[in-house]
């Protein structure tokens, strides 16, 4: 099937709706009561609302997020900076789309070890813990940092993204969060002009300029509101957070009344 199976709703690309949204600073931030208004909204609107994490996050992260803290269920998930493109089901796990992934897979090939090698011992960087499939996260130190890492990278045929001034990520050519995103929308037949997709960071710079309606929401990484600014598919909101993404869907008239 090209949907997970969840049996009381519609499926996604019958929806009226879809919010393809970041998670740090966009549907986790704001205040409590801000993200606790919007997350009602979306539960009670649940037939005519589909739900996209698009996110740096690694899925066992996500599992934790909905299953225990209450924060609702996906229909996707795109994670890992867009190199996870899977399904969430009711029971809360993440299952990779196999057809959507090969060409991820393939363009990463064994790169994880000759990028780690490269990157050794550079200056400002620090190798994150967790373990990804298709690949490389570094904490930052942006005063310590040397930027010739992005042309090693580069040399190696690979994708960096420098995030919120603290984070470098390294990728397969040509995948992040924005292709992903549009993969999995075409793969779903979802019609694009009912899309939202909510950002903070650099890191969604690629799905806030595909075209689709948009917003930085109010708190967003300064180098992404001046990479945004004058186009007019993207809402610079003022509200911070879950509140932004509330502000952007009456913006853009992304909802409409029965």
């Amino acid at each position: 099937m090209t949907r997970h199976e969840n049996f009381d709703t519609p499926a996604i690309h019958d929806k009226d709706f879809v919010l393809a949204t970041d998670l740090d600073g966009t549907f986790l931030g704001g205040t409590e009561n801000h993200r606790a208004d919007l997350y009602r909204w979306i539960e009670a609107n649940r037939s005519r609302v589909g739900l996209i994490f698009v996110t740096g996050r690694d899925p066992g992260f996500i599992h934790d997020l909905t299953r225990k803290r209450g924060v609702p269920r996906p229909d996707y998930v795109i994670a890992d900076v867009g190199t996870t493109i899977a399904t969430m089901d009711h029971k809360h796990f993440v299952t990779p789309i196999a057809e959507l992934e090969d060409e991820i897979a393939a363009a990463w090939g064994d790169a994880g070890p000759q990028a780690q090698f490269a990157l050794s011992g550079h200056a400002g960087l620090t190798l994150q813990s967790t373990l990804f499939r298709y690949r490389l996260s570094y904490d930052m130190d942006p005063v310590r940092f040397d930027h010739s890492a992005v042309q090693k990278i580069a040399d190696l045929g690979l994708d960096t993204i420098i995030s919120d001034n603290r984070f470098f990520d390294v990728l397969p050519k040509g995948v992040s969060k924005g292709p992903s995103l549009l993969r999995l929308l075409s793969h779903l037949n979802i019609d694009q002009r009912r899309v939202l997709v909510a950002g903070d960071t650099m890191n969604d710079l690629s799905m806030l300029t595909v075209g689709l309606p948009a917003v930085a929401v109010g708190g967003s990484e300064p180098s992404l509101i001046a990479a945004v600014q004058g186009l007019e598919h993207v809402h610079a909101a003022q509200a911070v957070g879950a509140a932004g993404i509330a502000e952007a869907i009456l913006h853009h008239k992304l909802f409409p009344a029965h």
